[in-house]
């Protein structure tokens, strides 16, 4: 019997991986998130299988589930939305299951934040502009930001910001990162990333606060940088005529010759 924990991506029922989804298929039991994860994924349950929405449980009930399939014998699909390397509250539950004895996998799924950026139609990374990204969260009731931990201290290094969970304090973030980035930097809302809801909100720093309706809550990301509106930018050397690398050797003496 083993838990396979599987990233169900960030909300349309097709950014699942296949791995993810042939564990769903041979799981008799699935403890799903149900505020986050789309119905149509249940689809892939076996007949008759254990479906358990888990947004009401507790911890000590979800790993009371984890024990109960363990005695039965019964694999367990375990769907968090996104990807669980970030705000999944899987580790407190991979804290159980070592406790229990009870073997477990992990498989990826596709981040909220790329699905916002395959909606933006944007690379965030440009040469020239932004080489880094940093996912971050403003503090909430569920856990507090460690103290060097601020969106001051993020913006101070010019990356570009993905901000989770914190569209209902956007007038503080406008206001903290204003300074850094300033005024006129492009920001912009992604509510529900991939569902067939999805909704895109682009401003600047300056004047997002004013386009938000009261529907845009907890569910969207924001994300600010220079390259959400980037026109003019250096072009990467890896696709370079004269850039010499190994599947292209270029020159008298390329670096990684042609081997016969």
């Amino acid at each position: 019997m083993t838990v396979h924990f599987i990233g169900a991506g960030p909300g349309a029922a097709d950014l699942i991986t296949l791995r993810g989804r042939d564990l769903i298929a041979a799981s008799p039991v699935c403890l799903y998130a149900g505020s986050l994860i789309p119905e149509a994924l249940l689809a892939h349950c076996p007949q008759g299988a254990r479906i358990v929405n888990t947004a009401s449980l507790s911890l000590d009930e979800i790993a009371a589930e984890f024990k109960a399939a363990h005695d039965a014998g019964q694999d367990v699909a375990r769907l968090h939305s996104g990807d669980l390397s970030i705000w999944s509250a899987m580790g407190e539950q991979l804290r159980r299951l070592r406790a229990l004895g009870i073997p477990f996998t992990v498989t990826p799924g596709v981040p909220a934040f790329s699905a916002a950026a395959a909606a933006l139609e944007c690379e965030l990374t440009l040469p020239g502009v932004a080489q880094s990204v940093i996912l971050t969260r403003t503090p909430g009731r569920a856990s507090a930001m460690p103290q060097p931990e601020t969106l001051a201290a993020f913006a101070a290094t010019g990356a570009v910001l993905a901000i989770h969970l914190s569209v209902h304090v956007l007038d503080k973030v406008v206001a903290e990162l204003t300074p850094y980035y300033g005024a006129d930097c492009p920001v912009a809302i992604v509510w529900r990333a991939s569902w067939p809801e999805q909704r895109i909100v682009r401003a600047t720093l300056a004047t997002i606060c004013g386009l938000l309706g009261p529907e845009l809550e907890r569910t969207a990301l924001i994300v600010v940088g220079k390259t959400l509106d980037a026109t003019h930018f250096d072009e990467s050397r890896l696709y370079a005529g004269d850039y010499d690398r190994r599947y292209r050797p270029v020159g008298t003496s390329p670096r990684f010759p042609e081997t016969g």
